[in-house]
């Protein structure tokens, strides 16, 4: 039983030891661990028909860069569920320029354009058309992830989308990790005409607590974890929320729970802090916290009975946006 225990002991510590080296050696690993893009939640969803799953949708295709294409799901207003029956995805494109605010919706790691599939619908209700991007490497589209390519990506949807829109608002809704590709985009766009709404959002890659969550099992040997960590850094990994948050003028809305165990709350407070202090006394930046006790976590805000008033908070900010813009 002693040599047994002796024979587990050593092969958990070469586990241990042999990531840090496996990932110096094949620093892909650490996209994969990052981004989780091959397991594809939720399972046995044909990307391509999302009339399965989700109404008044139809499906399309981007070549945002040579050789990458990128699959998006159009979820209509309601204004436009009774019209859309039976037409194609040229009509869908056309409807965009129907005068109602455009939502570009950036989901986290993990999962693909269909996993959180109670955002379209409420939006959808709240009067938005939703634009719900897989970015390269996720779902069905071509290409590997990375964090300027997941940029380039939602850029590329939000200049689509801003030429067809007639001049509505186009905004951009991230959640987790989407929140940091909103971010950088949003730097990247600063043009004014929309807002950035990130649920779930961390400071950045360089948090002491982020560093925790990736590489917390070796905490037991710091030089270790630094090392882990820099890799990321290398690797240009970063999702500056912090930093993009301090140059952007479009307003913010951030939505986070208390009870978040993937991003802490604190993270959320604290980059809501931050850009408050950057607009001084400008009511462009708002949070929703959600209490504990509600149970909503990472990914449960949608249970929110008044999350359909938040929505139209945000899109009477769109309309003043617009008016302002059209003055």
């Amino acid at each position: 039983a002693a040599a047994d225990m002796r024979r587990t002991l050593t092969l958990l510590i070469s586990v241990y030891a042999s990531v840090p080296v496996f990932l110096y050696l094949f620093p892909w690993l650490l996209s994969h661990a990052v981004f989780a893009h091959l397991l594809r939640v939720p399972f046995f969803v044909d990307l391509s028909r999302p009339q399965d799953v989700l109404n008044h949708t139809c499906n399309f295709y981007l070549n945002t860069e040579e050789d990458v294409w990128v699959g998006v799901w159009h979820t209509l207003p309601a204004s436009q569920w009774e019209a859309a029956s039976g037409r194609s995805a040229d009509w869908y494109q056309e409807a965009l320029g129907d005068g109602q605010p455009v939502i570009i919706y950036l989901h986290g790691n993990v999962g693909t354009r269909s996993v959180f599939l109670w955002d379209p619908q409420l939006l959808s209700a709240a009067g938005f058309h939703v634009l719900s991007l897989d970015y390269r490497g996720f779902g069905d589209s071509s290409g590997h992830p990375s964090e300027a390519g997941l940029t380039s990506d939602a850029l590329y949807l939000q200049q689509w989308a801003k030429t067809r829109s007639g001049g509505s608002p186009v905004c951009l809704w991230g959640h987790s990790l989407g929140s940091g590709v909103a971010t950088n985009a949003a730097v990247r766009l600063q043009e004014g005409g929309g807002a950035l709404l990130p649920s779930g959002c961390h400071g950045n890659r360089k948090d002491k607590t982020t560093k925790e969550k990736l590489f917390g099992i070796y905490t037991f040997l710091p030089g270790l974890k630094d090392f882990l960590f820099d890799l990321l850094e290398k690797n240009q990994i970063e999702f500056a929320n912090d930093k993009n948050l301090k140059t952007l003028t479009c307003p913010l809305l951030i939505l986070h729970a208390e009870d978040d165990n993937v991003v802490p709350h604190r993270m959320g407070q604290q980059v809501s802090l931050e850009a408050q202090r950057e607009f001084g006394t400008d009511d462009r930046v708002a949070m929703v916290s959600y209490p504990a006790d509600l149970g909503f976590s990472h990914s449960n805000i949608y249970m929110d009975p008044s999350l359909p008033e938040i929505v139209k908070y945000v899109q009477k900010v769109l309309v003043c946006l617009r008016m302002k813009s059209n003055s």
